[in-house]
């Protein structure tokens, strides 16, 4: 598990060093720094598969991730002759690894020479296996027939970046039992993959069901929903008529369901398309994977997942789902300094009552902000 992860020139940050959690949640406003922490994590593994890792260079263009050339990822108070580095802390059995890479800048290079890499067995964690699930903001909508890669989803078991492969992959392991039980929802009648999934996705839409039809001659499958009440089973809709919900939730729900303990989550904006109580859920399922012992990390604009994950520290009446000390909270902002403008990491902590000890300027207060608004005496 990584416990810290250090970035030196890259992107807006000099040196900035973040701590993560089997949960960790990063929020604050957009273009503050969020997305350079998951930026980092995936350079390395995206190098990593390439196969420029650990002995060529850093791939800022690939499957994964595209982030142009190199001037565009140095951080602007750099030199030319400054480094982009990467380090990190890493819990591996009865190991802790402290890798540390750096690169050499060159302005119109989009793969940088490896200047230092560490020797120590890093490349087996699960950064660099088939245990590493990344899915951006942007994933896949509803489409009328979804595609097939045999390659990833049989070989590596990935869903792919943007979820496109989150039907083949379930028409594949659909039938296989979750590998946690703990993730187990009452509602499922068995534990076999697909019928947890849709036990989940009934929590953003009640009763949906999951129809898939395999078109094995255009390597195709076709995705659709249909709704129970009751006795009464709806006919099933192509995905392209029930809204962008129930497909966007559907590959995370796939691969926090699926992923074993030591497996790495890198979700940005799980929120997307849900409604207030299924963004809660969110984050109550993604605590409760975190406890199982898979490390979760999220990129989020939604007060619900965090009151969600909050709830899970509480339990709401109910047995805790994950432990408060597991939990990182992370918001990023930018302030004006003695040398111009600086991008700061400020860090609440979550206690076991799910008390937060300080909400910063812009963390999650809108909702505050907007009340004290109204209550406010008109003008006239």
């Amino acid at each position: 598990m990584i416990r810290k992860l250090r970035l030196q020139n890259f992107k807006c940050f000099r040196d900035q060093e973040v701590e993560l959690g089997n949960l960790t949640l990063l929020a604050g406003l957009n273009g503050m720094g969020k997305s350079s922490i998951l930026q980092a994590l995936v350079l390395l593994r995206q190098s990593h598969k390439q196969g420029l890792l650990p002995k060529t260079g850093l791939s800022l263009n690939g499957d994964l991730l595209r982030l142009g050339l190199a001037r565009d990822v140095l951080y602007e108070g750099a030199s030319s002759e400054d480094e982009i580095g990467f380090s990190l802390t890493v819990e591996q059995g009865d190991m802790t690894l402290k890798p540390i890479w750096s690169f050499a800048y060159n302005q119109e290079a989009d793969v940088l020479q490896i200047k230092k890499t560490p020797s120590s067995p890093v490349y087996d964690t699960s950064l660099f296996t088939d245990e590493f699930h990344y899915l951006q903001a942007e994933r896949v909508g509803p489409r009328p027939a979804f595609g097939t890669s045999d390659f990833e989803v049989r070989q590596h078991r990935q869903v792919g970046t943007q979820g496109e492969y989150a039907a083949h992959y379930l028409s594949v392991f659909g039938s296989q039992d979750i590998r946690n039980t703990a993730l187990q929802h009452e509602g499922g009648q068995t534990l076999s993959l697909r019928d947890q999934v849709e036990a989940w996705l009934g929590e953003i839409s009640p009763g949906a069901r999951i129809q898939l039809n395999a078109s094995p001659d255009l390597d195709q499958i076709g995705l659709r929903y249909s709704f129970v009440t009751g006795q009464y089973e709806s006919n099933a809709y192509r995905s392209t008529n029930v809204g962008f919900g129930l497909t966007y939730t559907l590959p995370i729900l796939i691969v926090a369901l699926s992923a074993g303990p030591g497996a790495l989550l890198l979700i940005e904006n799980p929120e997307a398309h849900l409604h207030p109580k299924g963004q809660g859920m969110m984050g109550d399922l993604l605590a409760r994977v975190a406890q199982s012992g898979v490390q979760v990390i999220i990129e989020t604009h939604s007060d619900h997942v965090l009151n969600g994950i909050r709830l899970a520290v509480h339990g709401g009446g109910k047995p805790a789902r994950i432990d408060a000390e597991k939990v990182r909270l992370h918001f990023f902002e930018r302030r004006e300094g003695a040398e111009g403008a600086q991008h700061i990491v400020e860090s609440p902590k979550i206690d076991r009552d799910g008390r937060i000890d300080r909400w910063p300027e812009g963390f999650f207060d809108e909702w505050d902000k907007s009340l004290e608004a109204l209550l406010e005496p008109r003008s006239a």
